[in-house]
């Protein structure tokens, strides 16, 4: 069967293994074994690789790998490669869907519970998104990932992250000002118009109305109360589950500017929260669509030209809007800032995918 008639599913999606994707597992191939025999490996070819394909495409590339050269390419690249490097490598190998239900695991696994990574996804995801972590988490490891997230939190942030696992967010545009104007009203009455909290009403708010329909409502607050309504939260709540509303009301003013922010708190200071450059820039770099043919099946190297097609064809939307507003608020670039605080490949390959 020729190579571009070979269909494979990925988590649903259903795709052809293109003769670029089959050029493209020979050059990383090549760059590994053919490398070995030389001493080492030739990181640059695997790093212009993994960062100017889309999501898709990687996971036809690790296809045909896996046909051609009858081993797993997260394995090989475990083998050859280290420290956070190899997590982001790996991370790009990985669906979005099965990589965020992998944090979530491991964020849950054992003793203690990681909140911050629970609040960091659910807090942030579309419903389409949410609901394909939970298909991934199923199918990996046969388990309801609802029922872990009850297992492991309790209270309110239990609550709020549960109402977020239903998907039940309006995702359309219409504004009713009136709502806002109930929801504010509601909200303030649950809050600071009472002895305590009633976390139910902020949970029905904050969980389930579109984002455009919150900016309303956080107007609403303001000319209602004459307060922020981060100032509210800030004032009314604590611990995790305050960090879980104010995500909520942060994501929904600015998603761009909330991980802006984020990228930033990781950099800044002394030390550098790798983990975080790396959930954040790899779940939110993805590329365009683009099919290119590579003449190379009868060349062990891959020509610079051809790689350089590569580089210039990426559209990242996501990194793009987090980029300008990085740079809008703290008047450097990212770009700058992640060299001057990460190293060696892994610096590179973070670069490589802001660009």
């Amino acid at each position: 069967m020729k190579d571009d008639k070979q269909v494979a599913w990925f988590g649903g999606i259903r795709g052809k293994l293109s003769r670029g994707e089959l050029v493209l597992a020979h050059i990383l191939a090549n760059s590994v074994f053919g490398q070995q025999l030389l001493g080492g490996t030739d990181e640059a070819t695997i790093i212009e690789i993994l960062s100017s394909r889309t999501s898709n495409e990687r996971q036809q590339i690790k296809q045909k790998y896996k046909i051609t050269y009858g081993k797993d390419l997260e394995e090989v690249l475990k083998s050859e490669l280290s420290g956070n490097f190899e997590k982001t490598a790996l991370a790009l190998l990985d669906h979005p869907s099965e990589y965020a239900a992998r944090q979530l695991k491991k964020a849950m696994k054992g003793l203690g519970t990681n909140e911050a990574v629970l609040i960091e996804v659910l807090c942030t995801r579309t419903n389409k998104e949410i609901i394909a972590i939970k298909e991934a988490y199923q199918r990996l490891f046969d388990r309801s990932l609802e029922s872990d997230v009850k297992g492991d939190t309790s209270g309110s942030l239990k609550k709020i992250l549960v109402s977020l696992l239903q998907a039940n967010r309006d995702e359309g545009d219409n504004v009713d000002k009136d709502l806002a104007g109930q929801d504010a009203k509601d909200l303030y009455d649950a809050g600071e118009g009472r002895w305590g909290t009633d976390e139910s009403t902020f949970n029905e708010v904050l969980a389930k109305r579109n984002h455009k329909q919150l900016r309303a409502t956080f107007q609403a607050y303001q000319v209602l109360i004459g307060k922020d309504i981060e100032e509210a939260i800030e004032a009314e709540t604590s611990g995790d589950l305050q960090k879980a509303y104010l995500t909520l009301v942060r994501s929904a003013r600015d998603l761009h500017g909330y991980f802006a922010d984020c990228l930033y708190k990781a950099m800044k200071g002394a030390g550098t929260d790798e983990e975080t450059l790396i959930d954040i820039i790899v779940t939110q770099a993805e590329v365009s669509a683009f099919s290119v043919s590579l003449s190379l099946s009868n060349s062990p190297r891959p020509q610079p030209e051809s790689l350089e097609i590569l580089r210039h064809s990426k559209g990242q939307v996501n990194l793009q809007g987090i980029k300008a507003k990085f740079q809008e608020k703290y008047q450097k670039s990212l770009s700058d800032m992640v060299r001057s605080d990460t190293s060696g490949d892994f610096q590179k390959l973070l670069v490589a995918l802001l660009h």
